[in-house]
């Protein structure tokens, strides 16, 4: 089976796990995930399929949407309720609207340094190994941009949050640096994905449903290629050209002159290649697919 699934991840299992899952239900062994979600979160997890999991490379940049809740009143070691606390219990003092001042801090463009539980890698190795084992974790900052994150309401002391943030962003961190500006510190308590890059929640499959479904009825519910990195235009090639480009030779598609990458197709659903532009019209397969 070739394309992309959008899962609804439930809580309580990695996407690892969700990846064997997907392999079992669809009969594909090779499926990897878009992106890492923790244990604890929920929400949109994207799975490329077959031969698909060439484009891995494309769909780096994605963005994501978040809902969740930050419980106030002490820190943990994972920056999230899975941890152990590392500062003594503090109440909160702060009310909701001076909350959301302290969250201004947080939107725009920062460098933002990862839990060290968490699947960053050092030197190849995630960190949440290193931190396992004991051993220094020497993660480093990284520029990300948080688009929107807003506080949406304060109950006892725990705030719901709303987050839309840059690839690589971690909101755990930001739940932890929220704490240490509120002086209290605070962890974050629930995250729901409810985007990544174009694909949704009204998209993706519970995993309940998946295991009902048969193969064939879990493709048909697979997104249409063509809607696949829709910032790359697409083309049907002909014969002759999709032969060149399955021999990895470059051909000419005058029709995209100012487009550095496009998606050659052998048919309505057969995506053949993602080519890349070297001169005026002229076009070099990178990555081939059929």
């Amino acid at each position: 089976m070739n394309g992309l699934i959008i899962i609804d991840k439930p809580a309580g299992i990695t996407s690892h796990d969700v990846v064997s899952i997907v392999r079992r239900a669809t009969g594909e062994r090779s499926v990897g995930h878009l992106g890492t979600l923790d244990p604890m979160a929920t929400g949109v997890l994207p799975l490329l399929l077959g031969k698909y999991t060439r484009l891995a490379q494309f769909f780096g940049a994605a963005e994501k949407h978040y809902t969740g809740t930050i419980r106030c009143g002490y820190a943990t070691d994972t920056y999230d309720a899975e941890g152990q606390p590392t500062t003594l219990p503090m109440p909160l003092t702060l009310s909701l609207d001076q909350l959301r001042e302290l969250a201004k801090k947080f939107n725009g463009e920062m460098d933002q340094v990862p839990p060290i539980y968490s699947a960053k890698k050092i030197n190849g190795v995630p960190a949440h190994k290193l931190a396992r084992q004991g051993k220094e974790v020497p993660v480093k900052p990284a520029r990300i941009t948080i688009h929107r994150f807003t506080l949406d309401s304060l109950q006892d002391d725990t705030l719901t949050f709303t987050m839309h943030v840059s690839a690589g962003g971690y909101v755990r961190s930001v739940a932890h640096e929220l704490g240490q500006h509120a002086g209290c510190g605070a962890h974050l308590t629930s995250l729901r994905r409810t985007q990544a890059g174009a694909f949704t929640l009204a998209q993706s499959i519970t995993i309940d449903d998946l295991k009902t479904l048969t193969p064939a009825e879990i493709e048909a519910r697979l997104p249409h290629p063509q809607t696949l990195l829709p910032e790359m235009p697409s083309v049907i090639v002909d014969e002759h050209t999709a032969g060149r480009i399955r021999n990895g030779i470059a051909v000419n598609l005058p029709e995209f002159s100012n487009a550095p990458l496009v998606k050659a197709f052998a048919s309505q659903r057969d995506l053949l290649a993602i080519t890349k532009r070297i001169a005026g019209t002229l076009m070099q397969p990178t990555v081939v697919l059929g």
